[in-house]
């Protein structure tokens, strides 16, 4: 997998926290009101997990560990009742306040450097150090907070971390040049993630539908991995949620597992499209593609 593609990954995880992002800030600033409704708790709850899981999978450990703290903090709100306070409303925001600025820092001209991230990192972890002693405080009974917050984060978390493993093998995979002999490690691979939960239907399907994807040779993989990969790991977070049945197949992947042409993705700017096309076709195709194209003007 090329730069290009490695970027359109990247791409992908950077809109979808930037939406969470969003969840969190409203949901923060009206902390008193969402706190006793369960259902926008959970929407909070999604959003952080969403954005540890997508973090994860791609390496970016400063981003996971930031958002797996406030999805601490919200699921002890999703668990029990807790009275919000301005300190707590205010703890809350600094942490959202660190996340921002991870995403902030990943999606700017210099991308996210270990070094700086760890400066963040450390500048954040009073404030959720004090959200956690605070939370404790609110609920007046830490000792039992622990016992089942150990419990709830280790539930699902085989799973997750299996999916994430998993996903994490594909992407180097995809970064190679396509053979035979890699496209049957994916399938392998795609083997793999269908066991980790055979009775669910949705993703077998979506798991076989892959797999199909990338049998097929005439699939590249600038073409199937941002499809692939992003459509697997929503469907992961949607298990470890228990929402296997909203998980869906997009017309993209449908597409990718029964063509029986190449399917090309590219956007309109010229020199992507002339790179796609010198990667899918040899040079006496590509000039023959010339003529055409100049002789339809």
């Amino acid at each position: 997998m090329d730069a290009a593609n490695a970027q359109k990954i990247l791409g992908y995880f950077i809109e979808e926290a930037k939406e969470h992002l969003e969840t969190l800030e409203k949901g923060i600033l009206d902390l008193s009101n969402m706190a006793n409704d369960s259902e926008q708790v959970n929407e909070m709850f999604r959003a952080a997990h969403s954005v540890k899981g997508g973090a994860a999978m791609l390496g970016y450990t400063s981003i996971q560990k930031t958002a797996h703290r406030l999805e601490d903090a919200f699921k002890i709100l999703r668990e029990n009742y807790v009275k919000v306070d301005q300190k707590l409303e205010s703890l809350f925001l600094k942490g959202y306040d660190i996340l921002q600025e991870l995403v902030d820092k990943l999606q700017g001209p210099f991308g996210l450097p270990e070094e700086e991230a760890k400066v963040i990192l450390a500048k954040g972890e009073p404030a959720f150090s004090e959200l956690q002693n605070h939370l404790n405080n609110l609920l007046g009974n830490s000792n039992s907070l622990q016992k089942d917050k150990e419990v709830t984060f280790t539930s699902g978390i085989t799973f997750i971390s299996k999916v994430r493993s998993l996903l994490k093998q594909m992407l180097d995979i995809f970064k190679q040049q396509p053979t035979l002999n890699n496209r049957k490690q994916l399938q392998e691979l795609c083997e793999e993630l269908s066991q980790l939960v055979p009775k669910e239907n949705q993703w077998q399907t979506l798991v076989k539908t892959s797999k199909t994807a990338i049998a097929n040779p005439k699939n590249n993989y600038r073409t199937l991995a941002p499809v692939v990969i992003k459509e697997l790991k929503q469907a992961g977070d949607l298990i470890e949620l228990k929402r296997g049945g909203d998980i869906a197949i997009s017309k993209e992947l449908q597409e990718l597992a029964t063509s029986s042409l190449p399917q090309i993705l590219v956007t309109l700017e010229p020199k992507s499209v002339a790179s796609t096309l010198l990667q899918m076709f040899n040079q006496q195709q590509v000039s023959q593609l010339v003529k055409l194209l100049q002789s339809a003007r």
